[in-house]
Formats: C-alpha cells, sequence, structure tokens
C-alpha cells in the first residue's frame, strides 16, 4: 500500500501497490502492522456497504463521540464520490479544516479517516456502492453530525441536484 497523508494530519489517502501478471493483478488493501506504524487505528469492529441509487446522493457529515468515537477507512467499490472529512479535534492546528478527494471503483483508492473527524460525501454518478471499515461499532447515543453546508466550514460540494436524508438537513450549525 501507499500512504499519503493529506493536509490533515493523520488522515491518509491509500493507493494499491499493485503486484501485476497476465491475469490481472493482486494487491493488499489492508494491514495492521503497517497501519500501526504510521499511528492510525487498525481495529475493525465492523463493515458496512452504502448502495446509492443516484447520483447527486450526499450523505453526511457523520461521527461519533467519546466512548465510541470511531476511524474508518473507506473505499468505492462502484461508482464515484467526492469524499469529504472535517477535523474535529480542537488542539489540532487544522481544526475545523476540510479536505476532499474523488474515490471511485477506477482509481481504487481509499481514504482513512481517525477519530474526532466528520465525514460525508456526495455520489457523482448513479448505482454507487461505498465500502467502510469501522474500529468502533455503531452506538446510536454518541452518533452526531455536522450541517453538510455549514458556513463556517465552507465545503465546496459538486453542483448540481442532491438527495439528502431529512437528519442531515436538521443537524445544527456550528455558529449556532
Amino acid at each position: 500500500m501507499i500512504f499519503t497523508e493529506t493536509k490533515l494530519s493523520g488522515a491518509f489517502v491509500l493507493e494499491l501497490e499493485q503486484r501485476s501478471d497476465e491475469r490481472g493483478f493482486f494487491a493488499r488493501t489492508f494491514c495492521q502492522n503497517e497501519f500501526r506504524a504510521r499511528g492510525m487505528n487498525p481495529a475493525i469492529a465492523q463493515c458496512n456497504v452504502s448502495y446509492n441509487a443516484k447520483k447527486g446522493t450526499l450523505r453526511g457529515m457523520h461521527f461519533q463521540v467519546a466512548p465510541k468515537k470511531e476511524a474508518k477507512l473507506v473505499r468505492v467499490t462502484r461508482g464515484a464520490i467526492l469524499d469529504v472529512i472535517v477535523d474535529l479535534r480542537p488542539d489540532s492546528k487544522t481544526f475545523r479544516q476540510w479536505t476532499s478527494i474523488e474515490l471511485s471503483a477506477d482509481n481504487r483508492k481509499a481514504l482513512y479517516i481517525p477519530n474526532d473527524f466528520a465525514h460525508g460525501f456526495q455520489t457523482l454518478g448513479d448505482d454507487t456502492e461505498v465500502l467502510y471499515q469501522m474500529s468502533e461499532f455503531f452506538a446510536p447515543d454518541c452518533a452526531r453530525g455536522l450541517r453538510w453546508n455549514d458556513p463556517v466550514l465552507g465545503i465546496v460540494w459538486p453542483e448540481g441536484t442532491r438527495i439528502i436524508f431529512a437528519k442531515d438537513e436538521e443537524y445544527p450549525l456550528l455558529s449556532s
């Protein structure tokens, strides 16, 4: 695996280091030792898949608080998304800053999202499937969110029609 740290410390883009032959290729997508060596949380408590029928589906910005904080490893297995993360660590130099990356089945990139980051995405095409590996079990009482269009954050999302779950529209603004 090839690890590239994003502008938000502790968050990494992972690319496959492919071993190719006439059959195709083989590549590792996860290794506890390589994660630990970079200070990344290697725990996997559960894996989830999100199927999104329509282009413009926006999910986020989600995170979990203590005692069930979670790190995520996100990969697209079908289609493409613009994946967005926000640093929520108050002591971080990049507190409340965001970054985004296109993840797709074609580019085979993954995004590692540490604890104390909000995460969301918007689909760039129909029939998009996203795979999540989570370091912690889902805990509804610890689940939180930020408004996807909070002016304090100024996240730049793809243009066009959006499909947004009512709950994601109702999260409070950071300025309120």
